[in-house]
């Protein structure tokens, strides 16, 4: 049994992990911004817990971390104003880097984008913009630091039922079920040779368990 934490635990992707987890065993904390999510969060099996790392400072989500076994990071934003969009998808992040070295929780895995990168190839003009340099940003300084980090890269993102299979060879974005995302998020947190890594991948025709360990 391991115990997880999931910022953006009301997330649809987190609501789906949750339920996976739990399942194998695990317990997990799902931190919310909003405190009328704590019912929904809670029916997955996860300990719903009112946080807003968007405001809270980085001592605070150290303590919040503190005795659990990995961090996963499924919050964003979700578009909109630039500021906001830095401030959660950037600095919110970085903190959560810094606070899981401080708690000594060394596992970490970022729920990123499949584009993503410093070349991410995005005019100032497209209103995606921000959101783009927030998460190159955020998965640069994650993979410099000490923590033992996995940046995944789901392509566009479906409502879909989870197949099991992806495809991380695939050298463009494609789709995915969000549910795949999920069991990828899982399966990530248990197989060692995800660490140090930035997997991309779409849904395919691989088992995840058998595309995460090669």
């Amino acid at each position: 049994m391991a115990r997880i934490l999931v910022i953006g635990g009301h997330g649809k992707v987190a609501l789906l992990l949750s339920p996976v987890l739990v399942a194998r065993g695990d317990e997990v904390t799902a931190l919310i911004r909003n405190p009328a999510h704590a019912e929904e969060v809670r029916a997955t099996g996860a300990a719903p817990v009112v946080f807003d790392v968007e405001r809270e400072d980085r001592p605070s989500l150290a303590g919040v971390i503190s005795g659990h076994d990995a961090v996963v990071w499924s919050a964003g934003a979700g578009g909109g104003d630039p500021a906001r969009t830095h401030a959660v998808d950037f600095a919110a992040a970085v903190r959560s880097m810094d606070a899981a070295k401080d708690a000594g929780v060394r596992r970490y895995i970022m729920v990123s984008y499949f584009g993503s990168s410093p070349q991410h190839g995005i005019p100032a003009s497209n209103s995606f913009h921000a959101y783009a340099e927030a998460k190159a940003a955020a998965d640069e300084y994650l993979r410099a630091t000490s923590l033992e980090w996995t940046v995944l890269g789901p392509s566009s993102l479906t409502l879909d039922e989870g197949t099991g299979l992806i495809d991380v060879e695939a050298d463009a974005s494609g789709r995915v079920s969000r549910a795949n995302v999920a069991q990828v998020i899982a399966q990530a947190l248990v197989e060692p040779a995800t660490t140090r890594r930035t997997i991309r991948f779409n849904d395919g025709t691989v088992p995840i368990a058998r595309a995460l360990a090669g």
